[in-house]
């Protein structure tokens, strides 16, 4: 049974006061830190915007590790690679799955857990729902597959806040005008099957979930995302 992540923060009682635009975060006694994931089809501009949110936790004085998956480690960049390049071919799902939680695992032993541990925020580009709608939702496989496979990989380890940049798939398809990697490559039909498998996990997803609309602005995504996390800290009202 999957454990439903906490809308707390908990930072190291050890570290400096921090505040978030002017307001004190609580320091309870046991350390535990903040984990942030983004996610959403390809070209929804999750990439940028989570730069935008390390950079702005950064300026409210958070310490914040900001990782991507896959990738993050040795193991996990040479993963990425092999995952991404057009000429891997012949790569069934099954067997693509398996190399994105591999890599995670790896993500999580190595970056992840001890940042958490040591009381830091994590921002992650993409997590295990990224698995559950690309080879779940839009390759075929079972989510309670792949979920079951989760469990395994990360130790039950779920984001404390995802954050789903939705874009529609014709809007994702006019963004990407850089050459595409193996995954933004596939058929048109299959990214629109990601779109909607994203917004249909988010209907049953385990943990504290928002999906926002990202056809607008950068600078109005950014602020939502901000106003989003400062909600989760206990800080903010929602919009």
């Amino acid at each position: 049974m999957r454990e439903k992540a906490r809308r707390v923060v908990r930072f190291n009682s050890k570290a400096p006061p921090v505040t978030i635009r002017g307001m004190p975060v609580t320091v309870p006694s046991r350390v535990r830190g903040f984990f942030i994931a983004l996610d959403g089809p390809d070209g929804a501009g999750k990439t940028t915007q989570a730069a935008r949110l390390v950079s702005w936790l950064r300026d409210q004085g958070l310490e914040v590790v900001a990782c991507r998956d896959p990738g993050g480690t040795s193991l996990g960049n040479r993963l990425r690679q092999f995952l991404l390049d057009p000429a891997t071919v012949n790569l069934s799902v099954r067997a693509e799955m398996l190399l994105y939680m591999a890599s995670r695992a790896q993500l999580v032993a190595e970056v992840i857990r001890p940042a958490l541990e040591a009381g830091q925020v994590v921002v992650s580009d993409r997590f295990l729902l990224a698995n559950v709608v690309y080879q779940g939702h839009a390759g075929g496989l079972p989510s309670d597959e792949i979920w079951r496979v989760g469990e395994a990989a990360t130790e039950g380890l779920l984001p404390d806040l995802t954050l789903v940049l939705d874009v529609p798939s014709d809007v994702t398809r006019a963004r990407l005008r850089r050459p595409r990697d193996r995954m933004e490559d596939r058929p048109d039909a299959f990214h629109d099957a990601v779109r909607r498998g994203f917004l249909e996990a988010a209907k049953t997803y385990p943990a504290p979930i928002v999906v926002i609309d990202a056809t607008v602005e950068p600078d109005r995504v950014a602020a939502r995302l901000q106003s989003e996390v400062e909600l989760a800290l206990g800080h903010g009202t929602r919009p």
